[in-house]
């Protein structure tokens, strides 16, 4: 299948990895089992060729904003950076807006700079790394802002890994906290990647109960993915759920040969790998 659309990608070239801002150690490495030699990150242009040999059209890329930059180990890929990469490959890449609860008013002003000078295409938020739920009452000022811009904010739920063993987060997103927000502020749309794991069965039941709620299945490799989930992607929830890899932590390879031999029905696969993002997202019908 070609076209896909893949929702979660996390710049990870050689300039990331060499500033640190990645956000893991050799542990959760020898964890996704990442060899040592190819722990260097990875260019757009090379990415790009794993791209093509999956069928995925374009990438949704994260401007990631990962704690308080007060604090060690927290990081920040800026926006700048990722807008230069979309426009390096404006018909593969599209930018997402980190979120950053810790900056005030000037986080932001920089969330909707991204959207309206930028270009992105959504909001993404690490809840864990600030060690806030996803319905803290900080995250609310964003969660308006995109009400405002029509535009769907990400964020992952469910269990947090130890992605350094000398700084393990708090799990924070629990998916039954998504129910909040899309109460409050139904006109929202939130998607919980990461499955919700392991917690799916709630994320499931979240995103069926709102209109304004989805999910995706990133990060972890669709051999694995819970029965009821790939089973809420073929039927009943065929409308709510969307591909996406994290690479590094999947390679898109090996996610779209996996969802291949998932056996899904042809319009439900179509709507997951494609429709849905497309729609959601609103980007080109020629992508």
């Amino acid at each position: 299948m070609s076209n896909i659309i893949d929702i979660t990608v996390n710049p990870w070239t050689p300039l990331e990895v060499s500033e640190d801002q990645v956000g893991v150690d050799d542990d959760f490495y020898d964890k996704i089992r990442v060899p040592p030699a190819g722990r260097v990150g990875l260019s757009w242009e090379a990415y790009i060729e794993k791209m093509d040999r999956a069928g995925i059209q374009r990438s949704l890329v994260c401007a990631t904003r990962a704690g308080d930059p007060r604090m060690r180990y927290s990081f920040a890929i800026p926006y700048e950076r990722v807008a230069e990469y979309c426009a390096q490959h404006p018909d593969r890449l599209s930018g997402l807006a980190g979120i950053d609860p810790t900056r005030g008013m000037e986080g932001l002003r920089e969330f909707e700079r991204g959207i309206t000078e930028y270009g992105f295409v959504g909001g993404h938020l690490y809840p864990h790394w600030f060690g806030l739920a996803p319905d803290d009452r900080r995250f609310y000022p964003f969660y308006a802002k995109a009400c405002e811009l029509d535009v769907p904010i990400m964020m992952q739920v469910g269990h947090c890994l130890d992605y350094q063993r000398d700084k393990i987060f708090h799990s924070v997103g629990k998916p039954l906290t998504l129910e909040n927000i899309a109460i409050d502020l139904p006109e929202v749309k939130l998607i919980g990647i990461h499955l919700g794991w392991p917690w799916a069965e709630e994320m499931i039941a979240v995103a069926y109960k709102h209109a304004n709620v989805y999910m995706a299945g990133d990060a972890y490799a669709p051999k694995h993915w819970p029965k009821e989930y790939v089973h809420f992607i073929n039927t009943w929830g065929q409308d709510k759920c969307m591909f996406g890899t994290d690479w590094p932590v999947i390679d898109p390879e090996r996610a779209v040969d996996e969802v291949d031999a998932l056996d899904l029905r042809p319009e439900a696969k179509e709507k997951f790998v494609r429709t849905n993002a497309l729609k959601l997202f609103k980007l080109p019908e020629s992508t």
